[in-house]
C-alpha cells in the first residue's frame, strides 16, 4: 500500500487531466448539492468580516434598540478575534454605532465544535459593556433547541446569521414562522428549489444586496462556496440588474421555447411585453424580477426540456 502511495500519477496511469476532471466535477456536484453537506463535513465554513460588514451596512437604520439574536455563532473572543464569529465581532464592534439594545449569540455543540470551545450548548449575552454566558443543563445551542427557539419567540427582534447549509430547509422554516426580522446567508440556488419558492413566492423572503461566494475555514484558507444573502428588510438600495426589453430585443441565444411551449430567459433582460408564463434561472430571481411587476405562479421547481435536453432548474413567473 504504501508502494502504492509512493507512484507517480504517470506510473499509476492517471494524468493531470484526470485529476482536473475529477476535480472540476466534484466542484460542479457540491455546487449544484443545495446541502453543502460535503463539504460543510470535512471543513468548517466561516463567513468572513467583510461580507458581514458590507451586506449588514445597507440595513443599519433598523438595528435601533434592538436584540440581534446570532442563533448559530459563537461570540467575541476578545484573546483572539480570528477565533470569533464574523457576525458576532461586527455587532460587538459596531455596537454603539448601530444602537443596539442587546446582542445573543448561541454556540452549538452539534457536528463539529466551533472554534474548540467544547461540546455543550453555550448563550452567550452582550449588553454593550461586556459578554456574560450560561450554559443551561442539556443544551445543545442549536437553532432548534427549546432554549434557542424562547430566545428567538421572547426576545429577539433580528436574527443575523450564517445557518448550516445542510439543515437549511429546517432552519428557513422555523425562521420565517417566527415572523423576525432577518439577514442570513444561504444557497444561491434556493430561489429555484421547491422547498423555498413558496417564500419568495408569498414575499416572505427576497435576495439582499449582495452573493457570497468565499468564505475561511478553520484554519483561514479561503474556500468558495455558492451563497448569497436574503432578507425580510426593505431594501432601499437597489443595485438591481434587471432590464425590461421588449422580446424581440433579447437575443436569440438568451431565449428559447421549451418543449412545453413555455419561454425560458436565461439572463437578466426580461420582456415587458409578454403576459404568458416564463421560466427564469436564479440569476433573474436573485436580481429580485418579482419587483418588477412579475409573480410566481408555481411553487414547485421547473425544470424545462429542450429537444429533450434539460436546461436547468428554473421558477415559473408571469406578468402581474
Amino acid at each position: 500500500m504504501e508502494k502504492e502511495k509512493q507512484k507517480t500519477l504517470q506510473e499509476r496511469s492517471i494524468t493531470r487531466g484526470d485529476v482536473l476532471r475529477k476535480a472540476r466535477a466534484k466542484a460542479k456536484a457540491i455546487q449544484n448539492d443545495n446541502s453543502l453537506s460535503e463539504i460543510i463535513e470535512h471543513d468548517e465554513f466561516y463567513t468572513r468580516y467583510e461580507d458581514v460588514e458590507k451586506e449588514v451596512e445597507n440595513y443599519k437604520d433598523f438595528f435601533e434598540n434592538k436584540v440581534v439574536f446570532c442563533n448559530c455563532d459563537d461570540p467575541y473572543i476578545a484573546e483572539d478575534e480570528a477565533k470569533s464569529s464574523a457576525f458576532a465581532l461586527y455587532f460587538y464592534k459596531n455596537f454603539k454605532k448601530l444602537k443596539l439594545k442587546k446582542l445573543i449569540c448561541t454556540h452549538f455543540s452539534g457536528g463539529g465544535d466551533l472554534f474548540k470551545q467544547g461540546k455543550s450548548g453555550i448563550i452567550y449575552t452582550n449588553d454593550g459593556t461586556k459578554w456574560e454566558y450560561e450554559k443551561p443543563p442539556n443544551y445543545t445551542g442549536s437553532f432548534d433547541d427549546a432554549i434557542s427557539i424562547k430566545i428567538l419567540n421572547d426576545e429577539a427582534d433580528i436574527v443575523c446569521t450564517n445557518p448550516p447549509f445542510s439543515r437549511a430547509i429546517e432552519y428557513w422554516k422555523l425562521l420565517i414562522d417566527s415572523g423576525k426580522k432577518f439577514l442570513i446567508i444561504s444557497n444561491f440556488r434556493n430561489v429555484v428549489t421547491t422547498a423555498y419558492i413558496k417564500y419568495f413566492k408569498n414575499k416572505q423572503v427576497w435576495s439582499g444586496i449582495n452573493r457570497v461566494d468565499f468564505y475561511v475555514d478553520a484554519k483561514g484558507i479561503k474556500k468558495e462556496a455558492p451563497g448569497h444573502w436574503y432578507t425580510n428588510f426593505p431594501i432601499k438600495k437597489h443595485n438591481s440588474t434587471i432590464k425590461l426589453v421588449p422580446l424581440k430585443d433579447i437575443s436569440e441565444k438568451d431565449k428559447k421555447i421549451d418543449d412545453k411551449g413555455i419561454l425560458n430567459i436565461n439572463r437578466c433582460n426580461i420582456p415587458n411585453d409578454y403576459e404568458k408564463p416564463i421560466a427564469v434561472s436564479v440569476y433573474p430571481m436573485l436580481q429580485r424580477v418579482l419587483d418588477f411587476g412579475f409573480e410566481i405562479i408555481q411553487e414547485k421547481r421547473y425544470e424545462p426540456y429542450v429537444n429533450g435536453k434539460e436546461q436547468g432548474h428554473r421558477v415559473l413567473i408571469q406578468k402581474v
